[in-house]
């Protein structure tokens, strides 16, 4: 059973860390796969430099502003595609990068679109999850409750959770918005 929607419609931090070890769940090429979260990263609209919300709306970020319990997809650099999943009451931007994913079922599929020979560079950084799920723009604004993108329960909340600094930006570097399961060999830095 997918996360009802005021799961996400949260605190931004709060739901970073309570989406560690939530399985996250991808139909890629007409197969279900799955992955455990074990990485995110919290953004804010208001406090937060490194937010694309920092200065307001704009037709990049808009869904950044709400509703809660969707995708935030961007295209990173000119590069990448990063997932992010959008929090906070409708009208308050916030939103979760997805950093690393514990591949659980379907890891043939995952390997077709990102070809590794260790398992552990499969998805253990943003970029890297969004093209072994084949996860694009045409995601971007998708509701997190079907079997083409939706996190569930899993079960397990036996492990430690680790804060730190946030990896990648210029501005904001200081503030502890990272969060990881210590333990996981599928966290993109320590």
């Amino acid at each position: 059973m997918f996360l009802p929607v005021d799961f996400y419609a949260r605190d931004t931090s709060v739901v970073a860390r309570a989406l560690l070890g939530k399985v996250l769940i991808r139909r890629v090429r007409g197969t279900i796969t799955t992955s455990r979260i074990v990485e995110t990263e919290a953004y804010f609209e208001n406090g937060d430099p490194a937010s694309h919300a920092a200065r307001g709306r704009t037709a990049r970020n808009h869904v950044m502003f709400g509703p809660a319990g969707r995708a935030y997809v961007y295209f990173n650099y000119g590069i990448h595609f990063l997932l992010n999943f959008v929090t906070e009451a409708e009208g308050t931007a916030g939103a979760v990068l997805i950093r690393a994913l514990e591949p659980l079922a379907g890891v043939d599929i995952l390997l077709i679109n990102r070809p590794v020979k260790k398992d552990i560079d499969l998805t253990n950084g943003p970029a890297k999850l969004t093209q072994a799920l084949g996860i694009d723009g045409a995601h971007n604004g998708t509701v997190l409750d079907s079997t083409e993108l939706g996190v569930e329960e899993s079960g397990d909340n036996r492990f430690n959770v680790v804060s730190a600094t946030r990896i990648g930006i210029s501005a904001g570097q200081s503030l502890k918005y990272r969060y990881y399961i210590a333990e996981n060999r599928f966290v993109s830095r320590r």
